[in-house]
C-alpha cells in the first residue's frame, strides 16, 4: 500500500470516528517528532501494538479486502497483568475481512453505529477445515444458531460473542453505510493468534511516496 493511501484512510476514519462522536487516546495524534519524545513513556504502547493499523490482507484493493482497526488497549501474554484488549474497526460496504479464527483469543464483536454488519460463521475442525455442524453462539447474551456458513446481521448496538476456534469473515451491508465496529476480547496478538482460511498478508508492505500522518502499529520499530 502507498503511505499516501494509508493517510487518507486514517483522515477518513477520523472523520467517521468523529461524525459518531468515538474519540482516541491524545497519543493517537502524535507526529513522528512526539514518539521520539514520549518513547521511553509510552513502551506499552508499542510493545503492546496499540494505535493505528491499516491492511488490505495483501489483496493490493483495500476497499474490496481489508480492515481499518485501531487498537486503544491490549495486554500482552506472560509479560503484564492486563488479560484483555479493546478495538475500534471501520468496515465498508462490501468491504471484506477474510474468514479466519483465533486459537486462543475470545472475542465481542460489536456493531458500534453506522450501517449494518454482515458475518459469516463456521466451526473449525481439528485440521483447520469447514465444519459442517451448526454453529451455536450468542448475540447480547442470547443463545443462536445458523448451519455452517450461515449469516448473522448484526444492527447498530447489536453484538456476538465469538469463541476459539470459530470461523468469521464479515463486511457491510450493501446499501447500509460504513461501520463502526467494536472489538472487546482477551489479550489480543496478530502475530501468531491468527488462523485465516487462505493464505493472506496481515500486514502490508508500505511504498512511501509521502511521510506518514501518524505511525502504524508496524511503524514502531522503523521509525522508534
Amino acid at each position: 500500500m502507498k503511505r499516501s493511501e494509508i493517510n487518507q484512510i486514517i483522515e477518513d476514519a477520523k472523520a467517521f470516528m468523529s461524525e459518531r462522536q468515538f474519540f482516541l487516546p491524545p497519543w493517537a495524534f502524535w507526529s513522528v517528532d512526539d514518539w521520539k519524545k514520549h518513547k521511553q513513556d509510552a513502551l506499552e504502547i508499542m510493545d503492546n501494538m496499540l494505535g493505528w493499523d491499516i491492511t488490505d490482507f495483501g489483496s493490493g484493493d483495500f476497499y474490496s479486502q481489508g480492515l481499518f482497526l485501531f487498537t486503544i488497549r491490549n495486554g500482552k501474554f506472560n509479560v503484564d497483568k492486563k488479560p484483555y484488549a479493546e478495538k475500534i474497526m471501520i468496515v465498508e460496504e462490501g468491504q471484506v475481512t477474510p474468514m479466519h479464527y483465533h486459537w486462543s483469543k475470545m472475542e465481542d464483536i460489536i456493531n458500534r453505529g453506522g450501517g449494518n454488519l454482515v458475518i459469516e460463521l463456521y466451526n473449525s475442525n481439528s485440521e483447520s477445515q469447514f465444519d459442517t455442524t451448526p454453529v451455536n453462539f450468542k448475540t447480547d447474551g442470547v443463545k443462536r444458531s445458523v448451519n455452517a456458513g450461515g449469516k448473522i446481521v448484526l444492527k447498530p448496538g447489536e453484538s456476538i460473542c465469538l469463541e476459539q476456534g470459530m470461523y468469521h469473515k464479515f463486511y457491510g451491508e450493501a446499501g447500509k453505510g460504513k461501520v463502526l465496529v467494536g472489538e472487546v476480547s482477551m489479550v489480543n496478538d496478530d502475530a501468531s493468534d491468527n488462523c485465516f482460511y487462505e493464505k493472506v498478508g496481515r500486514f502490508p508492505e508500505i511504498i512511501e511516496d509521502e511521510k506518514p500522518l501518524h505511525l502504524l502499529v508496524g511503524d514502531y520499530a522503523n521509525y522508534l
